[in-house]
């Protein structure tokens, strides 16, 4: 639980005093799980380019099939953050039961879907032969744990809209930090390794590929099991009980459903995009496939920062907006704007300088190190403005305003990133560079879109837990 220091109301403590104490678990948590990632994705680099595109020839789809609750979620954060700010404690525990029965109706047919479409998902995407079969594999083992990744996701949700960001940090840490040590022993096989000086035996499976997956899946069990723990077992207001009826509340699950859809077919919009890009990408042969995806993996800590502030802002401006204080959530999205705008400004040249030294960390392939590179310098201008399109954007979100922020989306990523994408590959013949110098313009036009929207203010009149104009309005 947010400690009872977090008020919105509090006008005795900074604006830049609440925004990190809510940022701050968030960006601990969001560097410390990419850290653990690269060091996931370099233990199966190791082992080869083949395995590492067999990892990852999956992502997209994978993350296509997660949109569907990640924006249930956002719907579930929104909602919530609403209601904290309106001060109804009877509410957040009734949008909670809703997050239960989103993981028991929704999250058990994703995970049976994922299930099923393990082998066939790498052909979707165009995996060659040689790695089909591993790619099958370790897809079927990861899926087995998604129910509990959706548990993990969906009650993280709850626990941000009331301002509690430090509990879904603890919660990812323990999963990294148990796939890590799962990775260790079960992707290599026992050896013999110098350890300060000392000759030691480290057991291991062996398993390669198939033990990251068997690593994965445990630790989103854990991180499943934790959660289900914070909100059964936690002393707070908001702790529920299994003696409680679950029955749906059709009002709720209607304005759930109003901020979800439309957050959901972003998503969609998003990862179907991505699919379409990459299945262009593994035309150009498994080099191309590895240095595309490790670049962005490699991209994916310098933006910690922004994604923190953006988290911060949907939950405060959700707060304001429930609280019918939508001017104080403006001045916590202009010092969200300022502060990242600056720490942004860092990882911009960190990130251009080091590109070579970043890739190093996943593949000792000078191929895949090389091409990866010139990725990771195109994307390194993209910061600042990606930074401040996610912050307008949280803000957007927290407001319930999910519908105009879908449009946009659609817009940019199928009209410019999709789009160019393909023809730069498929017609102009430019190679995987060019793509990322689509990325760049596609987020410079969506943050024109989304500061003419936020701009507009009609985010202001969004208030959904007092029965106010609701995003499904959308005008």
């Amino acid at each position: 639980m947010a400690k009872k220091g977090f008020d919105i109301h509090d006008t005795t403590k900074s604006i830049p005093h609440l925004i990190f104490l809510l940022a701050w678990p968030v960006f601990l948590e969001q560097i410390l799980t990419t850290l653990v990632h690269y060091a996931d994705t370099a233990m199966v680099g190791q082992l080869g380019k083949n395995a590492t595109s067999s990892v990852t020839i999956s992502n997209t789809p994978m993350f296509l099939l997660n949109a569907v609750v990640m924006a249930l979620g956002m719907g579930v954060t929104t909602m919530i953050a609403q209601a904290t700010g309106a001060r109804d404690s009877d509410l957040v525990r009734r949008l909670e039961k809703h997050a239960v029965l989103i993981i028991i109706f929704i999250g058990i047919p994703i995970t049976a879907i994922m299930i099923a479409l393990h082998r066939v998902i790498p052909i979707w995407m165009g995996a060659p032969a040689e790695i089909l079969d591993t790619a099958a594999n370790y897809n079927l083992i990861v899926a087995c744990g998604r129910i509990f990744m959706v548990i993990s996701m969906v009650l993280n949700s709850a626990f941000r809209g009331y301002g509690d960001t430090k509990t879904p940090m603890k919660i990812n840490m323990t999963m990294n930090v148990v796939n890590i040590v799962g990775n260790f022993f079960l992707i290599n096989e026992t050896q013999e390794r110098t350890i300060f000086g000392k000759d030691i035996v480290t057991p291991g499976a062996g398993w390669g590929v198939e033990g990251a997956a068997a690593a994965t899946a445990f630790s989103m069990m854990v991180a499943g099991i934790i959660a289900i723990l914070v909100l059964y077992r936690r002393k707070n207001e908001y702790r529920l009980t299994l003696h409680e009826s679950y029955r749906p509340e059709k009002e709720l699950c209607q304005k759930i459903f109003r901020i979800s859809l439309p957050a959901m077919l972003e998503r969609i919009c998003m990862s179907s995009a991505g699919m379409f890009v990459t299945r262009s990408v593994a035309t150009l042969g498994t080099t191309a496939i590895a240095s595309n995806s490790l670049s962005l993996t490699a991209e994916s800590i310098s933006y910690m920062p922004a994604f923190s502030f953006q988290t911060a802002a949907t939950t405060l401006v959700g707060q304001c907006v429930g609280a019918g204080k939508p001017d104080r959530g403006h001045e916590f999205i202009r010092h969200c704007l300022i502060i990242a705008t600056a720490i942004m400004a860092v990882t911009t040249v960190l990130l251009y300088i080091f590109s070579p030294q970043l890739l190093r960390f996943f593949t000792p392939d000078p191929d895949v190190i090389d091409l990866g590179s010139q990725c990771l310098r195109v994307m390194a201008f993209i910061q600042i403005p990606q930074a401040i399109c996610w912050i307008y954007t949280g803000g957007l979100r927290g407001a319930g305003d999910t519908k105009m922020v879908f449009y946009i989306t659609a817009i940019t990523t199928w009209g410019v990133r999709t789009l160019w994408s393909i023809l730069c590959i498929r017609v102009f013949g430019f190679g995987v560079v060019s793509i990322h110098w689509v990325m760049v313009a596609e987020i410079m036009v969506r943050l024109v879109l989304v500061y003419l929207r936020y701009r507009s203010g009609k985010w202001k009149t969004m208030n959904f837990v007092a029965g106010g104009k609701t995003a499904a309005s959308g005008s």
